[in-house]
């Protein structure tokens, strides 16, 4: 999960300078313009996208409604919606804790306060395991640690319609968040939520699981007060902390992965920019083979892959 880069604040600011009315007939699409021009002189960048989420939220449609409607005047309650969209957006919200919703690898998850925000570059880490567990008819034993939404238990889950996956949290309010996911889409039956520190659950299963996937914290504490106002004011922090150097999580989870992993099984790992020696040495003290860096589509390291030996 890419977190840095950028102050990324939308600023504070009168919200209500957006749709004032007698300013003119502010149609769908104009308010959406005026809002994606807001915005990008705030620095955020996809303001455009941002702004089409948070006006489709606040008139009870999506997008394409958006453009179905796009010369339709907003009354009056319509604009107050927008207003108040708008001012928390502007306060530095993550558009998808606004919204309530967040597409991963075309699944529509819920999200709050409570999870992080899914991003595109866990789909990196989706795209490896998939590849690992290449069979789609196998029964794979897939353990995903830190599940918080629960985006990468159910993307494997739809992709590898046999496949038997426990999602692991250290919190129950993240165990919530994903319980409704699981429910939402169908996988109760397929998906154990277990509320658990990862390592320790592993160290008790040797050699019982296919795969290992995990996105862990990863950012420095002392990275905090750099980060981009979403993700430091608003997504949880017990999510992002990874202690001093930011592989805390990983001292323990690898060692405690390599147990519990078949022979020949496979280790995934989301990782920070940064973490591109310093992880893989940690596989390979811990006795993994087949040890490899993915980068993302930024060239950043974003994912180590490894496996136990046959």
């Amino acid at each position: 999960m890419e977190t840095t880069g950028g102050n990324g604040s939308c600023g504070t600011g009168a919200a209500a300078a957006a749709v004032r009315p007698g300013e003119g007939s502010w149609t769908v699409l104009r308010i959406v313009a005026w809002i994606a021009g807001d915005l990008a002189r705030r620095g955020v960048p996809s303001a455009r996208l941002d702004a089409e989420l948070l006006v489709a939220h606040a008139l009870g449609t999506n997008r394409v409604g958006l453009y179905v409607r796009h010369d339709a005047p907003l009354t009056e309650p319509e604009r107050a919606a927008v207003r108040e969209v708008l001012r928390r957006r502007r306060a530095g919200e993550p558009v998808a804790y606004i919204t309530g919703h967040r597409e991963f690898w075309n699944l529509d998850l819920r999200v709050d306060r409570r999870v992080l925000v899914p991003r595109p570059e866990t789909e990196l880490l989706v795209e490896e395991a998939l590849a690992a567990l290449a069979d789609a008819a196998a029964a794979w034993r897939v353990i995903d640690v830190g599940t918080g939404s629960g985006a990468i238990a159910a993307v494997v889950a739809t992709q590898r319609p046999a496949a038997r996956i426990t999602a692991l949290d250290v919190s129950d309010e993240a165990l919530a968040v994903a319980r409704e996911n699981v429910a939402r889409l169908g996988l109760t039956d397929r998906i154990e939520l277990c509320e658990a520190e990862g390592s320790a659950w592993l160290v008790e299963r040797p050699s019982s699981c296919d795969a290992v996937l995990a996105n862990l914290p990863y950012i420095a504490t002392g990275e905090f007060p750099g980060l981009q106002v979403e993700v430091r004011e608003h997504e949880p922090r017990g999510a992002l902390d990874g202690g001093p150097d930011g592989l805390r999580e990983f001292r323990r989870v690898v060692p405690a992965a390599t147990t519990a992993l078949r022979p020949g099984g496979f280790l995934g790992l989301e990782i920070g920019a940064d973490q591109g020696e310093a992880v893989p040495a940690l596989c390979a003290a811990a006795g993994l083979v087949d040890v490899a860096v993915r980068r993302d589509y930024a060239s950043r390291c974003r994912v180590v892959t490894a496996r136990r030996a046959s």
